[in-house]
């Protein structure tokens, strides 16, 4: 197995790109933050069947985590995060300090509307700003033909596609769909702070999306009910709900009525962890 090649300097990424350009290679980016489970593999994988060359990124982006939030516990082991990225084909990792991404002086933010307004966009302020930023960076820095995001941010990979689409940026955003434990709970590296009981509890989530679409399915005009039912099932079991939602699936305008391709969307804290998701749903 070839050693993983690693790049902590936008001028020694851009070197290794520029080299495979010239070949006529085809690139993929697949952005991370680290703690490396089987979700981020997934983005190798179809990164890897697309293209011929794949670069993950590395990098925890302090930037997207408000004054509250868990950024000094953020799970990091890059030499366990490198195993992974080998094991999976990953032609060179894109690991930058903060001072390399974020020089002295640097005053530039990337506001993105639209499908950032509501949802995380309401219960995180600013954070949206941050994952715009620092992916326009990411974008910029590597330029690839594909990078590629997880359906569980279903949010985030909406606003790419806004921030790459407004920005001219020549980019394609491909989603990949989410990676499930056997018990329905969509993989995120904060999965690891809940607890055995917190764990057992969690996959909660999935089952009110997925009976929520159910009853939705049944009757379009039920979006009110299955909402305050799904809600107060979480709340029952002892999660804390931000947002339950349903969301047309292309711009994410708030839906009152099942009438076409549409997102159901949950945010909600068990214990000290915040875990999001979603799924699809059709009239």
């Amino acid at each position: 197995m070839a050693e993983l090649a690693v790049a902590r300097t936008v001028a020694a990424l851009r070197e290794a790109v520029v080299g495979w350009r010239a070949r006529r290679e085809q690139v993929g980016l697949v952005p991370t933050m680290g703690a490396i489970h089987q979700g981020h593999l997934a983005l190798v994988r179809a990164a890897r069947g697309q293209c011929h060359r794949v670069v993950a990124s590395l990098f925890v982006n302090p930037k997207q985590f408000g004054p509250a939030e868990d950024l000094a516990a953020y799970p990091r082991n890059e030499a366990a995060d490198f195993a992974a990225f080998t094991a999976a084909g990953v032609d060179l990792v894109f690991a930058p300090t903060v001072e390399e991404m974020y020089p002295e002086g640097f005053a530039t933010r990337i506001e993105v509307g639209g499908p950032s307004e509501g949802l995380d966009g309401l219960v995180r302020p600013g954070h949206f700003a941050g994952v715009a930023t620092v992916v326009a960076k990411l974008l910029l820095q590597t330029l690839p033909d594909v990078a590629y995001f997880g359906e569980k941010d279903y949010q985030q990979l909406l606003v790419v596609r806004r921030l790459v689409r407004d920005l001219d940026i020549p980019v394609e955003i491909a989603g990949v769909a989410t990676v499930r434990e056997a018990d329905g709970l969509a993989l995120s590296s904060r999965n690891a702070y809940l607890s055995p009981e917190e764990r057992r509890v969690a996959p909660l989530l999935y089952r009110v999306l997925r009976d929520a679409a159910i009853e939705l399915k049944r009757d379009p005009d039920s979006v009110m009910a299955a909402l305050k039912c799904g809600t107060a099932r979480l709340s029952d079991a002892g999660f804390a709900v931000d947002y339950l939602e349903l969301r047309d699936a292309a711009d994410l305008t708030p839906l009152t009525r099942l009438a076409g391709p549409a997102r159901l969307l949950v945010a909600a804290r068990l214990g000290n962890t915040r875990l999001i998701d979603n799924i699809a749903v059709a009239s």
